[in-house]
């Protein structure tokens, strides 16, 4: 049975640190576009884990446009409503690593079937891959948005293993993240880590991934290999 591949999106494909350089554009020099960022990243997390958490769903652009205001109040700065505007709309058209395209094109090659799989809604998750020009690489886009939840709820692992019809033994999570990979491991799928950054940090909670990579293309080899 040929192996189902679930891509995490954001941060395992699309680079969401691609707002960079428009946040260079609306910062005063005073506060790192790279600082600011990362928190708004970290917020746009916490917040999807404590909504999941609280059964208080709203979709993930709610996290993130909210993640964007306190980031805005925690580094004491002011953005327009129009700076604001343009910085959630590059969020929703983010780069893709460089790695990704040469990564889904081998991987594809082989026969496994690659999902992205993301807690973003389907439509923006759609949007986003499109504009990235990685879209036709997948068999479906698999949103936890159908369960109004949030990774790492393992419903959402299960919902993956039925909307692609496979099975626990046949599928893998892909992710950047280490909350999403030991969801995957802890609700019964495989799941390699993908180590972005030498300064990247695997959360010791007793599991480890099942494998580890730097880039996408290196995942070709230790699935052939198991």
């Amino acid at each position: 049975m040929a192996i189902s591949l679930a891509f995490d999106v954001y941060g395992t494909l699309i680079d969401t640190h691609g707002v960079v350089t428009q946040l260079e554009k609306v910062l005063n020099s005073s506060v790192s576009a790279k600082g600011f960022s990362q928190t708004w990243r970290d917020k746009q997390l916490e917040y999807s884990f404590r909504r999941g958490l609280m059964r208080q769903y709203e979709r993930f652009s709610v996290c993130t446009h909210d993640a964007l205001n306190y980031t805005c109040l925690h580094y004491g700065i002011t953005l327009s409503d129009d700076d604001k505007q343009v910085l959630l709309g590059r969020y929703s058209a983010l780069p893709a690593f460089d790695d990704v395209v040469d990564g889904l094109t081998a991987l594809k090659r082989e026969g496994f079937h690659l999902y992205a799989f993301s807690n973003g809604a389907a439509e923006a998750v759609e949007s986003l891959l499109e504009k990235a020009n990685i879209r036709d690489f997948f068999a479906d886009v698999v949103s936890v948005d159908d369960l109004q939840t949030f990774k790492p709820n393992p419903d959402v692992y299960q919902h993956f293993i039925l909307r692609s019809n496979s099975s626990m033994e046949t599928a893998w999570l892909i992710s950047s993240n280490p909350f999403d990979v030991i969801g995957a491991l802890s609700a019964g799928l495989k799941a390699a880590w993908v180590k972005r950054s030498e300064d990247a940090v695997f959360d010791p909670w007793g599991l480890e991934p099942t494998t580890t990579i730097t880039k996408i293309p290196d995942l070709v080899t230790k699935l052939l290999s198991q």
